[in-house]
């Protein structure tokens, strides 16, 4: 395999076939002069962890039309933007894209940094996000490694050592091929190629532009790479939610820590995810107990036991009383509106 032929051909293909991303400048543009807005690559990458194209689109076109910089979204409030995040999961991305968005205001004048080392400094962006903002932004040589790209190295040199354990000797492989000239369209072109030929079943090994250079194609193995190791499967927590009115109307919500799962969001008391038997409630109502909602996060899955009230009385001081006029379900993370959506018939009035 001759490395620069890798990338050249892939780049004639890219040329011809990228998809159209609303994060994106085309290959075409790019060439005319037209420049990436490090801004919304940034936006897209942290959108897109763990997150898929189609799902992530409609948020970002969403996000980057209520905060069209990132001096906009680094002066928003912190509860508008975690609940206009709610459905793309890991709240500490949300919180830590505020945290990033006001250092580049407060300390590079509300400009992006362009190096690779100065990107990872910030906060929320990791060794792969720095290296796709410097590549894909600033057309620096850095590779990029996503799930795309590892099962196309996976298979151009039929690897096999399993994931994870791979992780290391797929970026080392993958460097080889990194272009200098279009680092930028290359990190793209090979993520697109992933996406829409080399995929993880049935790949399309007729119309990818690297059927010659690929090893596993000619061992006619395509499919079984990237080996993986096995998932263990994920345990199930039980835990319990109190939906509470007082008699003024208001919900009674409590800001959860600002460290671990839905950091720093809004959300019901309740107990600890851990817990399947009903315990005391937290504060005196006529409580009723509503049934069950299931939410699945990364590690484990979690059945929640929702429990409203529409007159409760004496919330600790730490709760936060809202009004109709200033309570947004929206705002909740999404396993505490389905909580809410259990409990809102029986307590709307």
């Amino acid at each position: 395999m001759k490395h620069g032929d890798v990338a050249t051909a892939l780049l004639d293909w890219y040329d011809g076939h990228a998809r159209e991303l609303p994060w994106r400048v085309s290959p075409a543009d790019r060439a005319a002069g037209i420049e990436p807005d490090p801004y919304r690559v940034w936006m897209s990458e942290i959108m897109l962890q763990q997150t898929t194209v189609a799902a992530v689109k409609a948020y970002f076109l969403r996000f980057t039309t209520l905060w069209p910089t990132v001096v906009d979204l680094a002066d928003a409030e912190d509860e508008r933007v975690m609940g206009e995040w709610a459905g793309l999961g890991y709240y500490a991305r949300a919180r830590n894209l505020l945290k990033c968005a006001r250092v580049i205001r407060d300390e590079f004048n509300g400009i992006f940094p362009r190096t690779r080392a100065q990107l990872q400094a910030l906060p929320g962006v990791g060794p792969y996000t720095s290296a796709a903002i410097a590549s894909i932004a600033f057309d620096r040589p850095e590779t990029v490694v996503d799930g795309n790209v590892e099962r196309v190295v996976s298979r151009l040199f039929r690897v096999e050592t399993p994931l994870p354990t791979a992780k290391g000797a797929l970026t080392e492989l993958a460097e080889t091929l990194t272009p200098q000239s279009r680092p930028g369209d290359y990190a793209q072109a090979m993520m697109d190629l992933g996406a829409t030929i080399c995929t993880p079943k049935s790949p399309a090994c007729g119309t990818c532009p690297l059927t010659v250079d690929c090893a596993a194609r000619r061992a006619g193995d395509q499919s079984r790479f990237p080996l993986k190791t096995p998932k263990k499967p994920k345990p199930t927590r039980h835990g319990h939610a109190y939906v509470g009115r007082t008699a003024a109307g208001e919900w009674v919500l409590e800001k959860r820590p600002e460290k671990g799962l839905l950091g720093g969001m809004m959300g019901w008391p309740g107990t600890e995810w851990q817990e399947a038997h009903p315990p005391e409630p937290p504060f005196p109502g006529n409580w009723q107990d509503l049934g069950e909602v299931r939410h699945t996060f990364t590690h484990f899955h979690l059945i929640l036991t929702v429990h409203a009230a529409s007159h409760v009385t004496n919330p600790p001081k730490t709760s936060v009383l809202k009004g109709n006029n200033a309570f947004q379900p929206s705002d909740l993370p999404t396993v505490m509106r389905k909580a809410f959506d259990l409990a809102r018939s029986s307590l709307e009035t």
